[in-house]
């Protein structure tokens, strides 16, 4: 009898001790100024046993502060951002800071616009909002496991213009920094200055500083150039 009462203890200390066991779990910080969105992203982060939020921030200097306070082992990091940094710029802070630390861009904007430039800031993945949600999830854990991800189409185009590519015959377009190529698309996408500045969290004289200095970079007489090139050119894309 002892011997039996002795293995129901054992067994009980194992089922508890089983009980307590919760999977390696990897720690994520969450970066989008749209509330809802951002809201959305955790939620599915949650859903993975593996996966949980332990920050969120709306702009740079939050994340770096959440950075600064917190070890993550994964930040999504929107391009557009609530302030004058944007999402390529604060992954290239990340970098500088944290330079161990994988960075998956998460963008409204086309992946042929920005995919190789965040990569180039250093981070290991992108991925659209408007793909499936069991793509972003996929995206997550390719990053998690130290490896690249982009899209098959994306990934063709870039070792296409490597295999193929002529120095010579480099884009003026890609002279412009990051925020400006991020206003030249929505220029060419009709956008206003007032919504861009809206929608960027910047100031319209801002917004109008970026369009002059768009102009400069690509040789144009006025603005009504610039609008009409950026019209061309994002419907080339």
């Amino acid at each position: 009898m002892p011997s039996a009462r002795k293995s129901i203890t054992e067994a009980r200390t194992e089922r508890r001790a089983a009980e307590s066991v919760t999977p390696a779990r990897y720690s994520v910080l969450v970066v989008d100024d749209h509330p809802l969105f951002r809201k959305g992203v955790v939620q599915l982060l949650h859903d993975e046993p593996d996966l949980r939020v332990k920050g969120e921030a709306s702009n740079s200097q939050q994340a770096l502060g959440e950075l600064r306070r917190q070890k993550f082992d994964l930040a999504v990091v929107d391009i557009g951002l609530d302030g004058s940094t944007n999402g390529i710029e604060l992954t290239k802070a990340i970098r500088a800071e944290k330079p161990d630390l994988p960075v998956l861009v998460l963008s409204m904007h086309d992946e042929t616009l920005f995919a190789e430039r965040a990569l180039r800031a250093g981070a290991r993945g992108y991925v659209m909002k408007r793909e499936a949600l069991d793509n972003f999830i996929s995206a997550v854990r390719t990053v998690l496991r130290g490896e690249i991800f982009i899209s098959s189409n994306m990934s063709k185009r870039m070792v296409f213009a490597h295999l193929h590519g002529d120095g010579g015959s480099v884009s003026p377009v890609d002279r412009l920094t990051d925020r400006e190529l991020e206003i030249l698309q929505l220029l060419g996408e009709g956008r206003e200055l007032s919504q861009i500045a809206q929608e960027l969290h910047i100031s319209g004289k801002t917004v109008e500083a970026h369009r002059a200095h768009i102009k400069e970079k690509l040789d144009f007489k006025n603005a009504r150039e610039v609008a009409r090139f950026a019209v061309t050119w994002v419907n080339q894309q």
